[in-house]
């Protein structure tokens, strides 16, 4: 396991190197250089804080818009968007609520009958979200999505920490992300995380899923709980694993390695290698259990929790603290890598300007591919994860085997916007990459950056080597 320290946050790997030009605002403008090797495109702008992107087997980039409210197909070339279809009852407000993950069936154009893709979004009022899953049917001559059918519904969401990933297996199921909604901090800090609290018999009988938050979930294609999925205290569910703060990434190996990454706290963003029935940690446990810079201050039981103000760097005495290595449970799992490991000595408060978010060490892990291509030498058998603070992507290469890493993540590919997904071309050298309309960022100068320079966009990163 390779731990990453705050050091990295300077690295200048010579595929990111040099300048950075400012990018086209059209599809069709020239492109501009990015590092040595790779040169930058704008396809398309306009997204509406697009979250998903897949390339299709249509030849076409697909995409969700959180706020869109849609699912709409680009032409990677001449960067033309079609709406595929538009989710009027998908609820678009608080900081992840709207039009999520998106998975295409493997079977789509192919001529099996198969030609679904399944959309999750949330759903509801901004007091009482859900989340949804759906299933559409794909009609090839007019380019949209139909026949709509429910896969599940009354999946717990909040404000914040929706995750939302949704990948379909080898073993044809789904797996689907669920976060921790934001709890114990920000407006939500005397709401209590259930990240560890396991469903039961009784709940499930009553397809009440309220303690699914902060889990990854596997289901059949209709929404039922498959048989084999893990036992756990007893009770089998749509729970595949336990212990997730917020998942934003998720994909698999051909060699069938499930991966996610997840986004810490003030430190420690993690890649895991997801296994059936494996707990993860969170709340009790970042990154390695190591008891560095993270101690599990539990908000929601403190006697005078209405009279407390939330701080991001300062317990009251009256808050119940635990540290990681007094947290114990079965099949607890290590992270794969974790982003950053800083020491307890670390100054979370020290920096040189008004926003303290953005000088936490953790880089806002937002989206995972593997990348197996052999379209850009050395990078065969590499973890893709894009940043929202850094706007960059971070390669991780790993062992062949995947359960393992083979050197330290690089920088690649960086921009003064924030990076939301990636999809990679079919012949493995063009990396796309889809931009938040909005935010902000600690940009290539390490100034803090609240226009993007490609908002709402989606970026074709083309490899020019040999």
């Amino acid at each position: 396991m390779i731990a990453l320290t705050a050091s990295l946050l300077t690295l200048s790997p010579a595929l990111a190197g040099g300048a950075q030009a400012q990018a086209p605002a059209a599809s069709n403008a020239a492109s501009q250089p990015v590092g040595e090797q790779f040169r930058m495109r704008v396809v398309t702008t306009g997204l509406q804080m697009p979250w998903e992107l897949t390339a299709g087997p249509d030849g076409r980039l697909w995409v969700t818009e959180r706020l869109g409210k849609q699912v709409v197909r680009v032409d990677p070339q001449t960067g033309r968007k079609q709406v595929a279809v538009t989710i009027p009852d998908a609820l678009a407000g608080g900081q992840h609520q709207g039009v999520l993950g998106m998975a295409l069936h493997p079977d789509l154009l192919k001529g099996q009958g198969r030609d679904w893709v399944y959309v999750a979004y949330t759903y509801g009022t901004e007091n009482d979200a859900k989340k949804r899953i759906v299933r559409y049917t794909f009609n090839p001559a007019t380019g949209t999505l139909g026949s709509r059918v429910t896969v599940i519904e009354n999946l717990p969401a909040g404000t914040d920490h929706n995750a939302g990933r949704l990948k379909i297996g080898p073993d044809g199921k789904l797996y689907f992300t669920m976060g921790d909604l934001g709890h114990n901090q920000f407006a939500n800090y005397a709401k209590p995380i259930t990240a560890q609290v396991l469903p039961t018999a009784a709940e499930i009988q009553a397809r009440n899923w309220v303690n699914y938050t902060g889990k990854t979930l596997r289901l059949n294609l209709d929404g039922s709980i498959p048989g084999d999925n893990p036992s756990l205290n007893g009770v089998v569910s749509h729970v595949y694993t336990v212990g997730h703060r917020n998942p934003q990434g998720l994909d698999f190996s051909s060699r069938g390695v499930l991966y996610s990454s997840e986004q810490g706290p003030n430190s420690d963003d993690e890649i895991n290698v997801l296994l059936s029935g494996r707990n993860y940690g969170w709340p009790n446990v970042v990154g390695y259990q190591d008891n560095q810079s993270y101690v599990y201050g539990n908000w929601s039981a403190a006697p005078d929790v209405a009279k407390l103000k939330w701080e991001p760097y300062t317990i009251p005495a009256s808050v119940p603290q635990t540290r990681e290595t007094d947290f114990s449970a079965p099949n607890l799992t290590d992270a794969l890598m974790s982003f950053w490991v800083v020491p307890n000595s670390h100054n979370f408060t020290d920096t040189p300007i008004e926003n303290t978010n953005l000088y936490r060490p953790t880089p806002a892990l937002s989206s995972l591919e593997v990348y197996e291509s052999s379209g850009i030498p050395g990078w065969k058998t590499s973890l893709l994860v894009t940043s929202l603070k850094y706007g960059a992507v971070y390669r991780v290469p790993v062992m062949p085997s995947g359960a393992s890493t083979r050197g330290e993540a690089l920088k690649i590919l960086p921009t003064d916007n924030r990076y939301r997904d990636t999809a990679v071309s079919s012949d493995g050298r063009t990396i796309y990459v889809i931009t938040d309309s909005a935010g902000q960022m600690l940009g290539q100068q390490n100034i803090r950056v609240t226009e993007m320079a490609n908002p709402g966009a989606i970026l074709a990163f083309t490899y020019q080597g040999r």
